[in-house]
């Protein structure tokens, strides 16, 4: 085990030729003195705006500044990406990331095509948008001016409290009903979200940044997510009635998804964190994916379906009508953006 690491392992990725697997040769190769620092590449990205025509995802258009995220999140979805790369999903997802330092110029120059039409834009889907290297890089922060300035709608999903940094751009833009935020809340207890969620703020730092963007008038929200059956879901009324009293009108959840390596980091993480439950949260998840640790179907993979699933369900729907969660959506609007004018680029006259 890694102190501040959320992956037990460094397994070779799917794609590669060679395997390799670590080992203890008795002359101190593993435990706390092997030491994972954090790298950062810096990346000339080709594009920035990445599009989805997922039916149950409500965007179809997202931003990621970085690749890999330091945060360390055990369960996080995105972690397989990595081995595109040609790293592990284990601990170079944490440990090896990429800043797109071109990001906010790429993105002027996508907005100003002719033929772009503007749609909420969503910061925050593969890799948090506030990890720790963005006080450092001020990429999320250069992307924000960037839709500030041509009025274009973003919506942010972050675990970070150095959201409240960028709060005079949000504040501004919220005022003319452009940008809203949504913090992920996994758990309120701070011993389970340290294991999982290492590097992450602590949940009351995520409920006072709640409060913080709410006193501003930003539209903010909770996720309460991923929810893992049997380990952090009988948690779903504490974590919504936390953040309605910071602030949050709005709220959401997704069920843990396993993607491919995934399911061993998992795994591992269980069996070392918490095996005296670990049999019995497989188990649950399980019976909400057929059997198997995770089903990619559109529609299933965020909820999940049983008996258990429709449980986790209508708690959280008699949790929102109680607490008036959702009573009132913010839907941003598209109807102000300006196109960005690049420089040698003629204006437009209509």
């Amino acid at each position: 085990m890694r102190r501040g690491r959320g992956a037990r392992s460094n397994h070779t990725g799917r794609f590669e030729a060679e395997s390799r697997e670590d080992f203890d040769d008795g002359w101190e190769g593993l435990g706390d003195l092997d030491v994972f620092k954090t790298e950062v590449k810096e990346e000339a990205a080709r594009t920035i705006i990445t599009r989805n025509d997922s039916p149950d995802i409500s965007f179809d258009r997202s931003i990621n500044a970085y690749r890999g995220c330091e945060h360390g999140c055990v369960y996080c979805y995105a972690r397989p990406t990595h081995c595109y790369l040609g790293h592990s999903a284990g601990l170079d997802f944490e440990t090896k990331l990429y800043a797109k330092t071109n990001a906010a110029k790429l993105l002027e120059q996508e907005l100003a095509h002719p033929h772009y039409e503007p749609k909420v834009i969503a910061l925050g889907t593969n890799t948090d948008p506030y990890q720790p290297i963005e006080r450092e890089y001020g990429i999320t922060r250069s992307i924000l001016e960037v839709l500030e300035r041509t009025s274009h709608p973003v919506g942010i999903v972050t675990k970070s409290a150095l959201v409240v940094r960028d709060i005079d751009i949000l504040e501004r833009m919220a005022a003319r009903g452009l940008a809203k935020v949504v913090l992920s809340v996994t758990t309120v207890d701070r011993r389970l979200a340290r294991a999982m969620e290492p590097r992450a703020a602590t949940p009351e730092k995520r409920l006072e940044a709640i409060g913080t963007l709410s006193d501003a008038g930003i539209p903010v929200g909770v996720m309460a997510a991923p929810i893992i059956p049997g380990l952090n879901d009988h948690e779903i009324e504490s974590i919504l009635e936390a953040a309605y009293a910071a602030g949050a009108r709005e709220a959401g959840y997704v069920l843990l998804r396993l993607p491919l390596e995934l399911k061993e980091i998992f795994r591992e993480w269980l069996a070392t964190e918490f095996p005296d439950r670990a049999q019995r949260v497989l188990s649950l998840l399980q019976s909400m994916h057929g059997g198997k640790d995770y089903v990619a179907d559109f529609g299933l993979r965020q909820r999940g379906r049983g008996p258990y699933a429709d449980q986790i369900a209508k708690r959280f729907r008699l949790a929102l009508k109680r607490l008036g969660l959702n009573v009132d959506r913010h839907v941003l609007r598209c109807d102000l953006f300006q196109a960005p004018v690049l420089a040698g680029q003629q204006m437009r006259l209509f």
